[in-house]
């Protein structure tokens, strides 16, 4: 099954979405076959923007990650990183479709509650930058059965 990341950033923290976000990603189906809070500071968020570390509005996101602790999940299922980056939908909350996280619980483009894994492989590098191997745990729910068709998680 492929994995993906997902951040509950500080603006999902100080307004009380923690459980709202987690119900969502489980009745969805997906699997957080890791999860943990934590402070992130400047060296990892350098390391988990390296695209943006050179744009003028980095020291904001700097700021903003770092202005309370932050809910990292590591996201198993199948198509795991469309299926989260689908539920968060588009980075601005302003355009966001309702029904999405950002669509449903935010207006900005840089306070936008989630990080979402922009593929499988970034999604397989950032778990790893959050998460040691023996952080994730391997396992299905037990009505997982009830998520997928016939041979879908086979696939």
């Amino acid at each position: 099954m492929e994995q993906t990341l997902a951040i509950l950033k500080p603006s999902a923290i100080e307004r009380c979405l923690i459980g709202e976000i987690v119900g969502r990603i489980e009745r969805k189906g997906l699997i957080i076959s890791g999860m943990k809070m934590m402070q992130l500071d400047e060296k990892i968020l350098r390391e988990h923007y390296a695209h943006l570390v050179d744009k003028p509005f980095f020291p904001s996101i700097v700021e903003s990650m770092t202005a309370t602790p932050v809910v990292v999940m590591a996201l198993s299922g199948k198509d795991a990183v469309k299926v989260f980056r689908m539920m968060a939908g588009v980075t601005n909350g302003r355009d966001a479709a309702p029904g999405t996280l950002r669509g449903d619980f935010c207006m900005s483009n840089q306070a936008n509650i989630v990080h979402a894994s922009d593929s499988v492989e970034n999604g397989r590098i950032e778990v790893a930058r959050f998460f040691r191997p023996d952080e994730i745990f391997d396992y299905k729910y037990s009505d997982i059965e009830f998520y997928y068709g016939d041979g879908e998680m086979a696939d």
